[in-house]
């Protein structure tokens, strides 16, 4: 649901370190009444960032420079989400307005006549696998609360969706995270093994021993370099090169109707690569683009599953662009789901992924 709001920001350096940061502050009321809401949920969306209102509806928050999303949850309300940036102008406070839920009558006999009872033990290992993932990060994965999940399955279309009411909590032993993710969306098609899902993740780190935190640390560090959040930010430091990436036009010759790939030799040239303004950077890019990373190889898992040969010292994404998108200094992008993965990246997923505020140790 979109906010219609005016946002503005104020900019400070920390002088602790390098990172700039921004704040923002706010107060989330009900639609009806405008009375505060105490206890609303803040989440800085897929990153470790957030917080609750207090008892006057108010809250107020320190993020990393760059683009966020800002997701605003209140039990028995509808989510309000927000695109905030650093790049915006100053402002007082956000007034967020959440209206309360109303579910379709028409939604509910839909869902009721499609809902699997067992759905967990039916359809859990397949959820996994494109949700969590296959990775071998993954096997070191788990849902805790598999029960607030439910289960849809249409025997018409052979097509399964998955929904959860409440956030679904994942531990990630393998990067040292406690994940809550509020799935609004999880589909898989059987006839053409296509899945998507659609949700706020917000991360929170785990304690441990010293010895962990090295192999955390080690285990960050493979899941950042080569990943579409190390690619985007270094787009937008036009450092692609330097850190091992290529991009290729991927294309159907007009002449002959094969397939053709050429290389992107300028991705920054002035048609393709605009600055927005004194932060942001427009990719001006459409259709199909093989993303090629040099510097590492794809793991033998994917590897075997894909019948590649285990020689392959690359790694291979695609990324179809139906628009340009927008990057931020952090490597937050828009629109994202006019951004479609295949390939490596696409074999990523939560298991592997990381937040926008992590950025590894020189």
């Amino acid at each position: 649901m979109k906010t219609f709001l005016s946002i503005i920001l104020t900019l400070c350096i920390s002088s602790a370190s390098a990172q700039s940061y921004f704040y923002i502050k706010g107060k989330v009321v009900d639609d009806s009444t405008r009375s505060p809401l105490e206890g609303a949920s803040v989440l800085c969306q897929n990153t470790t960032k957030g917080t609750i209102t207090n008892k006057e509806g108010e809250f107020k928050m320190e993020l990393p420079s760059g683009g966020h999303n800002l997701v605003i949850t209140y039990t028995g309300y509808e989510t309000e989400s927000i695109r905030i940036s650093s790049s915006q102008d100053n402002s007082n406070e956000l007034t967020i307005i959440l209206k309360k839920k109303e579910k379709k009558l028409e939604e509910v006999v839909i869902q009721a006549s499609t809902e699997v009872k067992d759905g967990w033990t039916k359809y859990g290992a397949q959820l996994n696998d494109y949700f969590i993932g296959s990775t071998p990060f993954a096997k070191q994965c788990s849902i805790v609360n598999p029960e607030v999940l439910k289960f849809y399955f249409s025997r018409k279309r052979n097509v399964l969706k998955v929904k959860a009411e409440e956030p679904v909590v994942v531990m990630n032993y393998a990067l040292g995270y406690r994940i809550q993710y509020q799935l609004d969306s999880f589909i898989y098609d059987n006839n053409t093994k296509f899945s998507a899902y659609a949700g706020v993740a917000f991360y929170t780190e785990l304690d441990s021993t010293a010895e962990q935190k090295t192999i955390w640390k080690q285990n960050r560090e493979k899941a950042y370099y080569g990943s579409r959040l190390h690619f985007m930010r270094c787009y937008y430091d036009s450092t692609l090169s330097e850190n091992g990436f290529a991009i290729e036009h991927v294309y159907t010759d007009s002449a002959s109707g094969k397939p053709k790939i050429s290389s992107l030799k300028n991705p920054y040239d002035s048609a393709v690569y605009v600055l927005v303004d004194s932060v942001d950077k427009e990719i001006n890019l459409f259709g199909k683009y093989r993303i090629v990373y040099t510097l590492a190889p794809m793991e033998r898992e994917y590897l075997v599953a894909n019948k590649y040969p285990l020689s392959a010292k690359e790694q291979l994404s695609t990324l179809e662009l139906l628009n340009g998108f927008v990057i931020t200094e952090n490597g937050f992008f828009y629109e994202q789901h006019e951004v479609i993965n295949s390939g490596y990246w696409a074999w990523k997923n939560l298991a592997d992924q990381l937040p926008y505020d992590y950025w590894p140790e020189e």
